[in-house]
C-alpha cells in the first residue's frame, strides 16, 4: 500500500511505532522495521551515548529506514541532531515543536522532519517552518494529550496543511487504518498497540497490567500537563498528595537516577519552564517523571509506576509480534478497503 508516509520516508507499509520512553528502544524499532513499518527510537529518555548506541544497533540489524525522537527543548537538541546526521538516521521526530533552525539544518542534511502536534496551529506553524510530514494526536492517544478527539483533530489538521499527515490516537487495526487514509491522513501512528507485542521490551507484569485495563484517564497529577494513563491505585493516590511536595520530591528523586548535580538539574529545569511556560511546580514535576514511567517500564513495578496509554487499551487481548501485528493490520485493511461499496 503506497501513501505518501511510505513514499516519503521509504517503509512498506504506512504504519508509525511512536517513539515511547523506556520502551522503543533497539529491539522494538528493529522488529517493526523488519517486518516493513517506521520504528522510532524514543531517544529522549536516552543519554547521547545511549542513544547513539541505539542507532547503530539498529543500523545493524536492518536497512530499513527508522526514525529518532528527541525532546526539542532539551538542551542537546542540536547535538543529537548532529548525531542522527552522521548516522544516516532517516526520520528525526519531536514531541515538541523543533526551532525553525533545526529543521532547516536537518531537512539540508537529507533527514525527513515530522513533528508530533496536537492542534491545528501547531501543525500549520511547523508546515510553515519546513517540516516535511506530520503526526496529528488526537484526545485518546496515550502520554501527553490534547482534548479534541482524532475523528475532529484530523481533518482539520488534513485541511490545513500540503504536508503528508499520519494519524495517531485510537489506532489498532486494518479498519482504522482505512478510516484514517478516509480521512485524508498518508498512515496511522501507534504506540499502546506496539507497546503490547511479544517484542516489546515491557516486563510481563506491566503487559498484564495493560491487558487486563478497562480504564484509562487524563490526568495533570503526574507532570502538570495533561497526561493519558492506565488508572491505577498509584495514579490515584497522586491526587490526594500536595502537588509541590510531590513535585520537589520527583526532582530529587531524578537527581538521584541521573546523576545530575543540582546546578545541571535547575539548569535544566529554568529551559523547560521558559519553552513550555510552565509553572515551578509544573517544571519539578515533569522533571520527575521519567522516574515513574522508568519505575513501570524498566523495573516492572506497575504499583509505584506511572503507564501511559491510549484509550485502545480496553479493547486489546493479545501479545503478537511486530510482523504478526502488522500483517494482520494490513490484511485487514484489503478487506475493509474490499467490503466498501464501489464509487
Amino acid at each position: 500500500m503506497k501513501t505518501a508516509l511510505t513514499e516519503l520516508v521509504g517503509c512498506r507499509h504506512p504504519i508509525v511505532q511512536t517513539g515511547m520512553g523506556y520502551v522503543a528502544g533497539a529491539r522494538l524499532v528493529t522488529a517493526t522495521c523488519r517486518a516493513g513499518g517506521l520504528g522510532v527510537i524514543a531517544a529522549a529518555t536516552m543519554s547521547v551515548p545511549e542513544m547513539t548506541a541505539a542507532i547503530r544497533e539498529v543500523k545493524a540489524a536492518t536497512e530499513a529506514p527508522f526514525g529518532v525522537n528527541i525532546r526539542a527543548d532539551a538542551a542537546d537538541a542540536a547535538e543529537r541532531a548532529e548525531v542522527m546526521i552522521r548516522e544516516g538516521v532517516r526520520v528525526a521526530s519531536f514531541a515538541l515543536a523543533p526551532r525553525r533552525e533545526l529543521i532547516a539544518r536537518l531537512k539540508d542534511a537529507g533527514v525527513v522532519t515530522i513533528p508530533s502536534v496536537g492542534a491545528r496551529r501547531h501543525a500549520e506553524k511547523v508546515a510553515a517552518w519546513g517540516a516535511d510530514a506530520v503526526i496529528v494526536q488526537g484526545g485518546e492517544g496515550g502520554g501527553h494529550t490534547g482534548p479534541l478527539a482524532t475523528t475532529l483533530l484530523l481533518p482539520q489538521v488534513v485541511d490545513a496543511v500540503d504536508i503528508p499527515v499520519v494519524a495517531a490516537g485510537g489506532f489498532f487495526d486494518g479498519r482504522g487504518l482505512v478510516a484514517a487514509l478516509a480521512y485524508g491522513a498518508a498512515g496511522v501512528a501507534m504506540g499502546t498497540r506496539f507497546l503490547l507485542t511479544s517484542d516489546s521490551p515491557v516486563p510481563d507484569r506491566v503487559k498484564r497490567a495493560y491487558l487486563d485495563a478497562t480504564e484509562t484517564l487524563v490526568t495533570t497529577q503526574v507532570d502538570g500537563v495533561p497526561h493519558r494513563v492506565l488508572r491505577t491505585p498509584f495514579v490515584d493516590s497522586l491526587h490526594r498528595r500536595a502537588r509541590l511536595v510531590r513535585a520537589v520530591r520527583n526532582g530529587l528523586r531524578l537527581r538521584e537516577v541521573s546523576g545530575l548535580s543540582l546546578r545541571a538539574l535547575l539548569g535544566e529545569a529554568r529551559r523547560m519552564k521558559a519553552s513550555r511556560d510552565l509553572t515551578w511546580a509544573q517544571v519539578l514535576q515533569a522533571a520527575g517523571t521519567p522516574v515513574l514511567l522508568r519505575a513501570a517500564m524498566v523495573d516492572g513495578r506497575a504499583d509505584l509506576g506511572v503507564m501511559a496509554s491510549g484509550q485502545v487499551v480496553g479493547v486489546i487481548g493479545d501479545l503478537p509480534s511486530c510482523a504478526e501485528l502488522i500483517a494482520r493490520i494490513m490484511t485487514e485493511a484489503e478487506r475493509t478497503l474490499k467490503r466498501l461499496p464501489p464509487p
